[in-house]
């Protein structure tokens, strides 16, 4: 009931906050909003089921595409384009999962293969002119219009929005936990012999925490497609963006169900803070905030391993899974 209240207290501090502050904390309350939900999707993978991605930005990439394709050359509004983003996406998932568990593909290996199919994507979509290729896909910006539906709007729509998906993805992951499929995921992450062993089906378990972790970051990347109106497949199929969709979760604990949104919390904070103090003072430093997010690691690996929540759920007296 405590861990309920408190993110009672938490969830109507943000549905009020765009009525107390101004238009740059508002950019920065929805890019942590953003990693939180990305992180959270990533978290099903990784955290539940023990199978380390390290290319989610695949994920990422094919539903921005998909979605803002469809919108710029058939009119179909985000929301509904972001049905064939999720298939595709989750396909794509399905595919690198069934190429790696039936040849046993597992750990770092898998990692590998990931970030090899993200890579490969990133140079098909950097010669495809349909998307406009390296030069960039761009959505047309339409001021002084709302439609939820379309995604077209003012910043604060795009604060609700990815308020109401993490809230959502929250609930669902907190949902898929206490069924018997995240009972199964939580026993093939402690030991995957032993797993099937006791009769589960592990390939089917795998294969179904790729699925809901791929379809879920694909929506976040349908979000990315339409609140910044331009992709680029060097930017977002990169490295960088994986290791970004991660870090949350690292550094908020693994496996946990609030993890990720205080880890993206602490991460956006620390960066954007970092980059505004350095601005105040004049002071130009290209990737300081990457050195941030690295120290942020550093530290965390070394004093909390297990990741801020847990340290942070005993000191509230909470449940350390909520």
């Amino acid at each position: 009931m405590k861990a309920r209240a408190l993110l009672g207290v938490l969830f109507a501090l943000l549905l009020i906050a765009p009525a107390a502050i101004g238009a740059y904390p508002l950019a920065v309350l929805i890019l942590i909003l953003h990693y939180a939900y990305l992180g959270i999707a990533w978290n099903v993978m990784m955290g539940f089921a023990g199978i380390l991605s390290l290319g989610h930005a695949l994920y990422v990439g094919l539903g921005a595409y998909v979605a803002a394709a469809l919108y710029a050359s058939f009119g179909l509004p985000a929301l509904l384009g972001a049905v064939p983003a999720a298939v595709v996406a989750t396909l794509a998932g399905l595919g690198i999962g069934a190429l790696g568990f039936r040849f046993r593909v597992n750990g770092v290996y898998f990692a590998l293969l990931t970030i090899a199919f993200a890579e490969f994507t990133r140079i098909l979509f950097d010669h495809m002119g349909w998307t406009g290729g390296s030069s960039g896909f761009f959505l047309p910006v339409e001021h002084g219009h709302t439609n939820l539906i379309a995604l077209r709007g003012p910043p604060i729509l795009f604060y609700y929005v990815a308020l109401g998906m993490t809230a959502a993805a929250f609930v669902a992951s907190h949902a898929l936990m206490r069924t018997r499929l995240g009972y199964a995921w939580l026993a093939i992450r402690e030991d995957a012999d032993s797993a099937a062993a006791s009769g589960v089906d592990v390939f089917r378990a795998r294969m179904a925490a790729v699925a809901v972790s791929s379809a879920l970051t694909s929506l976040g990347g349908v979000f990315y497609a339409f609140y910044y109106n331009n992709m680029y497949p060097e930017q977002i199929f990169s490295m960088a963006r994986s290791i970004e969709i991660i870090l949350a979760p690292i550094i908020g604990g693994l496996g946990t169900l609030f993890g990720p949104v205080l880890g993206s919390f602490v991460l956006t904070l620390l960066g954007e803070g970092t980059t505004s103090l350095l601005e105040h003072f004049g002071l130009a430093a290209p990737g300081a905030k990457q050195v941030i997010y690295g120290l942020a690691l550093l530290v965390i690996v070394m004093v909390r391993p297990a990741g801020l929540w847990p340290w942070l759920a005993r000191r509230l007296g909470v449940g350390r899974d909520g």
